[in-house]
């Protein structure tokens, strides 16, 4: 049996959590650079207010509903993920953590088998210790938990909690689950699953012609139709994989127009990738460095790609914004408004695992030494409490437009909520 545990409008229910003000009101959450709608509380859904909508388009309906806004917080809604992940595998050793606000449980060797019940259980201790709410959807494949799941969301008689471990459930729950929400499919192949006639979870499940599903859908698509009539395809990924590549890029909220400023805005983006790269224990091979200016603006369209092999495969912050640097320097053209930048890093290696030509001389105990250092207390106190002088100081321009953002009450200090 699975259990499928996911937070239920995640980020506004975040901003909820130190806004008890905000019951019951409509939230919004948006994009980088306050662009899109990423988040909508259930409040807000109410007010046809569509995800990924400019919010530009969407400003007027929220001032007429006040309905509140915030720019994205990823610090605090990656902190309080953390602390529901930490709660869930209380309930069971063997955990997948799917998304932020997702993660799959598998319930076999628990000796409860009032699996309704454990799943309240699951919902009021997250609740209870985190503060936010989720839906439980349990069953004995992934694919069913995940239609349990929405069942448990959109039909209020549930509760929260909807448990798909007995078959007669399962043919009249999965009737009540469109095409479009099986998990896996998307709105492209839902569209060809109406046309032949598979409007429902349950219409995909029954229908007979394999090869069929096998062509449209592919092997994955016929798995997940196996799933949906209780047969398990699809096991526990417990093991977290490491990213063969990682990028860090930004639309900046007004242009960069200097080659010192477009330094500054690279150097920070390296910095935040080579964390992410000594988050998972690799070194890099290759730097890559782009930039262009406005995409709108055809008389000074400009673009600019680098590459570069690092000699010696690493992860310490200081020798890639090095290397970053040179590449700026080599694509830069004065005269032009800068956009957006970014940079990529590839040709991973595990740290223990790389070895050292006799020649080369890779990263020292030093530098590992001060790496740690600088994301300990960066992981404690923000990531960017500590960060090299190349990163510039202060307000600049490529900094993010965040005009509604809410403090970081459990990353920094100064924003801790206070008591009276």
């Amino acid at each position: 049996m699975y259990a499928l545990i996911d937070c239920n409008s995640f980020f506004a229910s975040c901003e909820r959590l130190f806004r008890p003000d905000l019951i019951g009101k409509p939230i919004i959450v948006l994009s980088n650079n306050d662009g899109c709608i990423i988040a909508r509380s259930k409040e807000a859904k109410q007010f046809d207010i569509p995800m990924c909508a400019p919010f530009f388009k969407v400003k007027n309906i929220c001032e007429k509903n006040e309905v509140a806004v915030f720019s994205s917080n990823f610090s605090l809604y990656t902190n309080l993920s953390d602390r529901v992940m930490q709660t869930l595998s209380m309930f069971t050793p063997r955990m997948e953590v799917y998304s932020v606000d997702e993660a799959f449980l598998d319930l076999d060797g628990i000796t409860s088998r009032n699996y309704e019940r454990l799943g309240r259980e699951i919902k009021y201790t997250v609740e209870k210790n985190v503060g936010i709410p989720v839906s439980v959807g349990i069953a004995p494949t992934k694919t069913l938990s995940k239609a349990a799941n929405f069942v448990a969301k959109k039909n209020d008689r549930y509760n929260g909690v909807c448990e798909l471990s007995q078959k007669f459930h399962q043919d009249d729950l999965l009737a009540s689950v469109p095409i479009g929400d099986v998990w896996g499919i998307g709105k492209s192949l839902a569209l060809k699953a109406r046309g032949y006639g598979m409007n429902t979870a349950r219409d995909f499940r029954d229908f007979k012609n394999e090869k069929l599903i096998l062509s449209v859908f592919t092997k994955v698509g016929l798995q997940r139709k196996q799933e949906l009539m209780g047969i398990p395809c699809f096991e526990l990924e417990t093991k977290i994989n490491k990213k063969k590549e990682i990028s860090v890029s930004r639309t900046f909220e007004s242009t960069i127009h200097t080659r010192s400023y477009l330094k500054e805005a690279v150097s920070c983006f390296m910095a935040s990738a080579a964390s992410k790269l000594r988050e998972q224990r690799s070194v890099c091979g290759s730097v890559e460095v782009f930039f262009r200016t406005n995409p709108h603006n055809d008389s000074m369209d400009h673009y600019a790609s680098s590459q570069k092999k690092v000699p010696v495969p690493t992860a310490d912050t200081m020798k890639l914004i090095k290397i970053a640097m040179e590449l700026v320097d080599e694509e830069y053209k004065l005269g032009y408004l800068y956009k957006k930048a970014g940079v990529r890093l590839g040709d991973f290696f595990d740290e223990d695992h790389y070895q050292v030509g006799l020649f080369e001389s890779g990263d020292g105990q030093k530098s590992k030494v001060l790496m740690e250092l600088i994301d300990t207390i960066n992981g404690a106190f923000g990531k960017t409490l500590i960060s090299p002088l190349a990163c510039g100081v202060g307000k600049a321009a490529y900094k993010m437009a965040r005009s509604f953002k809410s403090p970081d009450y459990l990353t920094n200090w100064s924003d801790l909520p206070k008591v009276v």
